[in-house]
């Protein structure tokens, strides 16, 4: 992603930008296209995203520490859910700056809820997503007015996560608000998250992805072994559900859902880690695993 705000600022800046906004809007496919390569996984359901994920964008003059986090939400509400709305708000205190994400033309109580946990004392930019689904563009402009009304925002930027547009945009309107400070991580680094964790998470995107409306929402993933064999990566993972009922629709009838869900992880894993993998995926039961505050710790939540 080429910027050219370095041109007119030389000094060295670097931070963390949290991007917050209700379920679904589109933070973690931006967080994806910033840095340029799949860090945080996605689907069409809302609240895929679960852990806070730092993805890393390095130029000449900047390096730009995004933290995707999970959508707040109100629809589930259990442990799991709480925690994550709390990962949340603790996010918004930690970092520099603040993206707020929203679609173009849709702001609702949804959205409200969130501006009104944004901090007044840090700069947040608003992300108007999906602009490239506007037929109609001359709304566009009442709306920016309409939002500026809404909260004082540093800066608002219309973008496109799903193809990139006004990206470059949106990173000249945060670097002004950086701090002044050294690099944070090295040049080269994309994310802070391990292969182990990325693997986990490849596997809980083809839940959400290939199956029904509400077992998602009642699995997570373990990785019970990864191990490297020169440029082999040997996986053996777990799926925990809640309820026996849930564990015969993951494997499906004589076990094709599975092996379409490993199948399809596996893939997404070579491409990522840029080598051979061997998946071994298993389904556990592990009733009441969400409200469970040990089983939680153990699945990195809590």
């Amino acid at each position: 992603m080429n910027t050219e705000a370095s041109l007119a600022d030389p000094v060295y800046r670097s931070g963390y930008i949290a991007i917050v906004g209700r379920p679904n809007v589109g933070k973690s496919t931006l967080l994806n296209r910033l840095v340029g390569q799949k860090i945080s996984i996605t689907s069409k359901k809302s609240q895929t995203t679960r852990h806070r994920i730092h993805g890393i964008f390095t130029d000449e003059y900047s390096q730009f520490v995004f933290v995707d986090t999970p959508g707040f939400q109100t629809r589930h509400t259990n442990r799991l859910n709480s925690g994550m709305n709390r990962l949340v708000t603790q996010t918004l205190r930690d970092v520099d700056i603040v993206i707020l994400v929203i679609e173009a033309m849709r702001f609702d109580d949804r959205d409200k809820l969130v501006v009104k946990l944004l901090p007044k004392s840090k700069p947040v930019v608003l992300a108007l997503n999906k602009i490239d689904r506007l037929t109609d563009k001359s709304q566009l402009l009442p709306f920016l007015e309409k939002m500026s009304k809404e909260f004082d925002f540093a800066a608002m930027v219309p973008i496109s996560a799903e193809n990139g547009g006004q990206l470059p945009e949106l990173i000249a309107a945060i670097r002004p608000h950086l701090p002044q400070n050294p690099p944070l991580f090295l040049e080269d680094e994309v994310t802070d998250r391990d292969e182990r964790f990325i693997a986990a998470e490849l596997v809980r995107e083809k839940l959400f992805r290939l199956l029904g409306e509400e077992i998602p929402y009642s699995t997570s993933v373990i990785i019970d072994q990864f191990t490297v064999e020169d440029e082999l990566r040997r996986i053996h993972a777990s799926i925990v559900v809640d309820k026996s009922s849930q564990k015969a629709i993951v494997i499906g009838k004589d076990g094709e859902k599975l092996k379409l869900i490993a199948t399809q992880a596996r893939k997404d894993m070579e491409e990522s880690f840029g080598g051979k993998v061997y998946l071994k995926i298993w389904v556990k039961i592990k009733s009441g695993w969400a409200e469970d505050a040990r089983m939680l710790k153990t699945l990195g939540y809590e």
